[in-house]
């Protein structure tokens, strides 16, 4: 349907009408702003939420559990999520914001064009019927002067009064406005041939082809409106997949928690080695008392004690002091200042910890050849093109990374020094106690006395079997006064011969000296720790890996 044909007379609406499809098409344009605004700001706030949870630490820092990695690959899938909202606010801006923007620009001028031919074929009809409405005017007004002028010389002519000469001037004067009678009515003829001839083109060829080319600018605009809509649905379906991946992901990530291997990790990040306590004796202090009862007298003694009492009797203050030492198994044990080659720590905690600082010094040591490299490099396209730069500028930042990799390898040589000495210790000792006694254990104590087994709290639940004498900073005396205030003292299971010199520093161990022998009166049971009495009758622990040890099974006593 044209618009040229049916609204021919509705050009002041047609008007309101084109300036309403531009508003709308701004307005829509605003919608989509306010609307990639909201992607952009999502984007943002997602970004700095996964910024915000990422692990501070560098990633050999980072805990290797199965649900710590799904949750960071987690938020690695939503940072690409994030990333893909971007996208979607990216291609509305350039794809429909900007596109509408530039089109409302276009569509302003058009319509200026097309309003501006309609204004001057209006007003070109319009001088047309002012043209020739004033020749209709002229000739009204001729036809009444020619009027007057014939009643004038009618009268004169009838008037028997009358001069001559009046009468021939009212007659000319008659004349002269017939004449001018037909002059206007033939100027308005043609004025009104050719106004109606105006108002046709106007009304059959000058409006209608306006009309159909506002028509035209208004329906490109509404097809223009359901591209953008077109676009404006597709910025967003076309990351779908690529958003689809992400979710995939986040799900993979949970399907990858493993509370198995986190258990595992758990383990071996915090076992010490050291067996868990071993049941409490019975002590029966009713040997020595006489029974008045007759033999048939039920005692209220379970069997398991009789057992247990015909064995050598124990030591019920050392057994005490000993089981004080097992409640760190639940307890907050004292810590010990760390010593800078771990040898507070039980020895297959120092072996790791070790091995992980040589792991670390070796990183750092790469990146520093890296970097050396490359100031290398640089210098020597300096050496090639003057123009470029200062070779000799780049000669103390060399210096000062080849002195860091002096450094970091003297590091690593001490550090690989104290993980050789620590296999090699665990090695020997455990050879050594196989070769003096195939019943003896082989302690995995530490291999330092000084201080307590360990800086980390987390391992306080793993080593039941130290004594307090020699792992506590500041031990209660009086758990030692317990433990060596015996009546009787032990029986000599043993000697040893000292490999090393002791300070014994700690309440509750032994001074001894390089090559020194002493009598073993305990085994160690698991904590590092032999307990052992010199020849002046003086009682304390000595580190097991500082002393050869040889068993006498048939001693008996000192």
């Amino acid at each position: 349907m044209s618009w040229g044909t049916e609204l021919w007379d509705q050009f002041e609406n047609l008007d309101k009408h084109t300036q309403w499809g531009i508003d709308f098409v701004e307005r829509y344009a605003k919608f989509v702003k306010e609307r990639l605004e909201i992607e952009q700001n999502y984007a943002k706030q997602l970004r700095n939420l996964v910024k915000k949870y990422c692990p501070k630490r560098s990633k050999d820092e980072e805990p290797r559990f199965t649900s710590c990695l799904s949750f960071y690959s987690i938020l690695n899938e939503l940072n690409d999520y994030a990333g893909q909202r971007e996208v979607v606010a990216e291609e509305m801006a350039h794809k429909v914001y900007g596109e509408l923007m530039r089109y409302s620009q276009d569509l302003k001028t058009e319509r200026k064009h097309h309003l501006q031919e309609g204004r001057k074929a209006q007003q070109h009809l319009d001088q047309c019927w002012k043209q020739m409405d004033n020749s209709k005017k002229k000739f009204e007004r001729e036809c009444r002067e020619a009027e007057k002028s014939q009643i004038t010389y009618e009268r004169l002519d009838n008037d028997f009064n009358a001069t001559k000469s009046e009468v021939e001037k009212a007659k000319n004067q008659l004349y002269v406005r017939t004449h001018m009678v037909d002059e206007s009515k033939n100027e308005y003829a043609s004025q009104l041939q050719n106004f109606n001839t105006e108002q046709w083109n106007h009304f059959n060829k000058a409006i209608p082809h306006i009309f159909k080319n506002l028509q035209d600018m208004d329906e490109r605009r509404t097809v223009k409106l359901g591209e953008t809509y077109r676009s404006f649905a597709e910025a967003e379906r076309r990351v779908v997949p690529i958003i689809s991946k992400c979710l995939e992901g986040m799900v993979s990530a949970a399907k990858a928690v493993d509370e198995r291997r986190d258990s595992t990790i758990v383990v071996e990040s915090f076992k010490s080695g050291f067996d868990p306590p071993v049941d409490f004796p019975f002590e029966d202090y009713s040997q020595n008392l006489s029974r008045t009862g007759s033999d048939g007298t039920i005692s209220n003694t379970p069997k398991v004690d009789r057992d247990v009492s015909s064995g050598p009797r124990s030591d019920p203050k050392h057994t005490m002091s000993r089981t004080k030492n097992k409640l760190w198994l639940f307890g907050k044990k004292p810590k010990a200042p760390s010593l800078e080659d771990f040898s507070h720590l039980p020895p297959e905690q120092r072996r790791k910890r070790l091995q992980q600082r040589i792991d670390e010094l070796n990183r750092e040591l790469q990146k520093e050849q890296e970097q050396r490299d490359a100031l290398n490099k640089m210098k020597d396209v300096y050496e090639k093109n003057p123009q470029m730069g200062d070779p000799s500028s780049l000669q103390p930042k060399i210096s000062e990374t080849i002195c860091n990799m002096e450094k970091l390898r003297s590091e690593i040589h001490k550090n690989e020094t104290w993980l050789s000495e620590v296999e090699g210790k665990q090695s020997s000792r455990g050879d050594r106690r196989h070769s003096a006694d195939n019943h003896h254990h082989t302690p995995q104590g530490r291999e330092s006395p000084e201080g307590s087994y360990t800086d980390d709290t987390s391992q306080e639940h793993h080593t039941p079997h130290h004594r307090s004498a020699p792992t506590h900073p500041n031990p209660d005396p009086h758990e030692f006064d317990d433990e060596f205030d015996d009546d009787d003292p032990l029986p000599v299971i043993g000697h040893c011969k000292a490999l090393y010199s002791f300070d014994g520093q700690n309440e509750g161990t032994l001074v001894m000296a390089e090559d020194e022998v002493l009598y073993i009166i305990e085994e160690d049971k698991g904590d590092g720790w032999t307990r052992a009495r010199k020849q002046s009758g003086e009682e304390g622990y000595v580190p097991t890996s500082y002393v050869e040890i040889t068993m006498e099974r048939n001693s008996k006593g000192s």
